[in-house]
């Protein structure tokens, strides 16, 4: 069998979408396809991946930068993302790994632009200088009506007997969250070339079989001298 990863280019490829669509465990699957089609993977998530973004990542989703505003949080998912681009996707994409990330730049500009009223030409500088070239090959927008989603969310919580809680922007009112599925799938919209909107609301197994496919068509040399 031929590695497949030795005889392509390494594609860097993003999830993004509302709380509780399943990207987490998309993101999972998605590898584990991956590596039993011998392609050399990792995966990460932002905030966060690096130990300086994890740090950062705490900072926000435990609620102490909300009294800063949109636009401070904005420069600090910018300043984390600076640094899980160089120290992480950077060098495997350049070993030939390929990398999948739980949310990336479109996330910024969802949630603190489009949701947070933040400036366009200061999301575009932020993202500029935080991406220096590293724009996905893919995202893969898992939309699902919020309502929707925070009962699965809810009812899972009840199956393993946790307490439903929430972070900094789980916690956000209802129309917040109808607000920021909107302006994801406005992003959709305006990068077609990149993004493909997929329903969430199907089970677990029917939406990964619908990415893998997304993934496979977009990306044929994954099946190139491999089984499938």
């Amino acid at each position: 069998m031929l590695d497949a990863s030795k005889t392509t280019r390494a594609r860097f490829i993003t999830f993004e979408g509302g709380e509780g669509v399943g990207k987490s465990t998309q993101v999972k699957r998605l590898l584990q396809n991956l590596q039993r089609h011998d392609i050399a993977a990792v995966r990460t998530r932002e905030p966060g991946g690096t130990p300086k973004a994890e740090a950062i990542r705490s900072f926000i989703l435990q609620g102490r930068s909300e009294s800063w505003g949109a636009g401070a949080e904005a420069v600090l998912f910018a300043a984390a993302r600076l640094d899980h681009v160089n120290q992480l996707i950077a060098p495997n994409l350049a070993n030939g790994t390929w990398v999948l990330s739980d949310r990336f730049h479109d996330s910024t500009r969802a949630y603190q632009g489009l949701t947070g009223g933040v400036d366009g030409k200061l999301i575009d500088a932020l993202e500029s200088l935080a991406l220096d070239g590293h724009a996905p090959d893919l995202t893969i927008m898992l939309d699902m009506d919020p309502v929707a989603a925070f009962k699965r969310v809810a009812d899972r919580a009840v199956e393993d007997g946790l307490a439903v809680t929430g972070d900094r922007f789980e916690k956000e009112e209802l129309d917040w969250h109808i607000r920021l599925r909107d302006g994801f799938l406005a992003i959709a919209r305006d990068n077609p070339d990149r993004c493909v909107v997929i329903s969430a609301a199907q089970d677990e197994d029917a939406l990964e079989k619908a990415i893998w496919t997304v993934v496979s068509q977009r990306f044929p040399e994954l099946l190139a001298g491999s089984q499938a």
